[in-house]
């Protein structure tokens, strides 16, 4: 563990699992964490952020930072336990990894609870992707990212997309919530190793983002999903964190259905510290392996250029 990790560590758990263990109001975390998110979040030079709206309802933020591949392009979906989080909290960490990959991203800004409850999430990511196909982007073209809730929605997302017959390329999560059932044992083991998550909150925010639906919905819980002819799978995350098994649990499940799957762990990370390269050399360790699966299954044989601002090829 680097020096770095061991001082990001000590101030995540002083400062920001206290403040998440006092904290009543979802709308309050939401402003803190764009706040915060202004603050810690570094975003590399030459970052290009352009504004977008992929329905009349559904905005979006494209990512990219350098030359990138003008075809393909990740739809990821920002984390925040489904009531915080957006294209700007997360637009930092999606630059540096397409700088790192050479392709670029798109951030919608799905719905969030307590105002729009499930399954609105995964009905706005479900209508992202639509959004891309009707831009002209084929299946092979989109790999679906995601971290936390957001992880656990791109999951649920690829896992509907299986058993439509249209998977997409890829895909990526950073320590996924991917079972909102709660039956993780590392929600126990890791109570008091996890720096920043207090797992004493997560039952509040799980009902308050299904307000009375199922914990199993797949939708909901992707854990639970079939993945027929799911495409490769890449896991990260950390020992230490409450969601460790929802990372274990998943992997073995997309192994089962028989997808290729790449599970890697960190020891003694924060939950998604890929979120603080700039800052600790474990960030751009995750970051790198993710550009490195990112280029390996969209191969070499694209060409590089510019985007316009529309975010259309």
């Amino acid at each position: 563990m680097s020096r770095r990790l061991t001082l990001l560590n000590m101030g995540l758990r002083a400062i920001a699992k206290t403040y998440l263990r006092r904290v009543t109001d979802p709308l309050a975390a939401r402003r803190q964490f764009e706040r915060d998110a202004q603050l810690l979040f570094r975003t590399p030079p030459g970052a290009l952020f352009l504004p977008d709206r992929l329905t009349p309802t559904l905005s979006a933020s494209w990512v990219s930072a350098g030359p990138v591949r003008l075809r393909p392009v990740v739809l990821y979906l920002h984390g925040g336990a489904y009531v915080a989080g957006s294209a700007r909290t997360h637009r930092a960490m999606l630059a540096r990894l397409s700088r790192l990959a050479g392709v670029r991203a798109c951030l919608p800004n799905y719905r969030l609870a307590p105002e729009a409850p499930f399954p609105a999430a995964f009905e706005d990511a479900e209508d992202a992707y639509l959004a891309l196909i009707a831009r002209g982007y084929a299946p092979r073209d989109i790999v679906i990212g995601g971290d936390s809730a957001g992880g656990g929605l791109a999951l649920a997302l690829i896992g509907a997309l299986c058993r439509a017959g249209t998977p997409p390329r890829a895909g990526f999560v950073f320590s996924p919530w991917s079972d909102l059932d709660l039956r993780s044992p590392s929600l126990r083991e890791n109570a008091a190793s996890d720096p920043i998550l207090p797992v004493e909150r997560i039952t509040e925010l799980r009902d308050i983002y299904l307000a009375g639906g199922a914990p199993t919905d797949v939708r909901a819980s992707p854990v639970y999903a079939a993945f027929p002819s799911c495409p490769p799978v890449q896991i990260q995350a950390s020992d230490s964190e409450i969601l460790r098994d929802d990372a274990r649990r998943m992997a073995r499940h997309l192994i089962r259905e028989g997808a290729d799957v790449s599970l890697q762990t960190w020891p003694d990370t924060p939950h998604v510290w890929q979120m603080f390269d700039g800052w600790i050399p474990e960030a751009r360790q995750a970051l790198q392996l993710t550009a490195d699966f990112l280029r390996a299954v969209l191969g070499e044989d694209q060409a590089t250029g510019r985007v316009n601002r529309s975010g259309d090829s």
